[in-house]
């Protein structure tokens, strides 16, 4: 099971970072952790525009993604709620060290 970060530093308008144990740091944006989320629907989201690059996004518009907060969940996940109104995704830090090791961190 991976370590929770030793520090966590939420930029609402611009992302979210992380200090992990090993002395590893890492940056998403909020855009990237909202397309990314672990919840069901944006997993099938990220499907249909593998399969149909032309899909249209749902909620695009001109106002800027952010982040209105974010909660942890026990001891092993934060849950980040966006301007969209998207609440559903957990994000685990297992999770998110597999994001930073796709080399979007």
């Amino acid at each position: 099971m991976t370590q929770p970060p030793t520090h966590i530093d939420l930029q609402k308008e611009k992302g979210l970072r992380l200090d992990w144990a090993d002395g590893e740091s890492v940056f998403f944006p909020i855009d990237y952790l909202r397309k990314m989320s672990p919840s069901a629907d944006s997993k099938a989201l990220r499907d249909e525009l593998e399969n149909n690059p032309l899909a249209i996004l749902q909620g695009s518009n001109s106002e800027p993604l952010t982040a209105l907060g974010a909660e942890l969940v026990g001891n092993y996940a934060i849950r980040i709620s966006f301007s969209d109104g998207h609440t559903a995704g957990i994000y685990s830090w297992e999770y998110l060290r597999s994001l930073e090791g796709m080399g979007h961190g």
